[in-house]
């Protein structure tokens, strides 16, 4: 059976950091990302809060500061080898994150049959938020959901890859996940857990836990 792979970005593919850091370091703006990272992870605010404020605070923001960002970033070793791989066996691989999509969108670059963020106007900003379109971990589901009918493929055939509570919803819908540097509260829910900053040694430990393969 085909198997379609879900990997979450901030602190999964990016070892210890997230996309909105990475932006707002560009910007000079790393005090001001720090705290509303520390209210997210505290839960004073949600997705929306966070991404409009965000959105808010890159008012500067150019196409250049986004690719140095990317360019920059602390990657895990290894993806693009993970996503090629993936593709020869003739599986799906994506990326489903809260982030905004004008950075996770990059990651179809390397490989990723489909990469979905939260949708922010284009860079440079020159109109508002639109609300509805920030992404939720609940609504991280309903992207899988759809990337599941595109390419032909059900929940019971898909792995989940992240680290945080965020993707705690998406890996309670799936068969097999895989906890990459993540918080004891994911790591207790997950079917594998790694610790490291290589993604070809975490997909290793799915293995034979790929749905659809029987152990030999």
């Amino acid at each position: 059976m085909t198997t379609l792979h879900l990997f979450d970005l901030d602190g999964t593919l990016m070892f210890g950091s997230a996309a909105p850091v990475e932006i707002s370091r560009q910007l000079g703006l790393s005090d001001e990302i720090a705290e509303l990272e520390r209210s997210f992870g505290a839960q004073e605010i949600g997705p929306q809060q966070f991404s409009v404020a965000a959105h808010a605070l890159w008012a500067e923001l150019t196409p250049a500061h986004v690719r140095a960002a990317f360019d920059g970033s602390p990657w895990l070793s290894g993806i693009r080898e993970v996503w090629r791989e993936i593709r020869e066996r003739g599986d799906y691989c994506a990326v489903i994150s809260l982030s905004p999509s004008f950075f996770v969108e990059l990651l179809v670059e390397w490989g990723a049959h489909a990469a979905h963020g939260s949708v922010f106007p284009a860079v440079p900003f020159t109109g508002p938020m639109e609300v509805s379109g920030i992404l939720t971990p609940e609504g991280k589901v309903t992207v899988a959901d759809r990337l599941c009918e595109r390419f032909g493929v059900s929940r019971g055939n898909c792995v989940a890859y992240g680290d945080s509570m965020t993707d705690a919803v998406l890996f309670e819908a799936v068969p097999v996940s895989v906890a990459v540097n993540a918080r004891p509260y994911l790591a207790e829910r997950a079917t594998h857990v790694y610790e490291g900053r290589d993604l070809r040694e975490a997909y290793q430990l799915v293995g034979v836990a790929r749905p659809g393969v029987e152990a030999s």
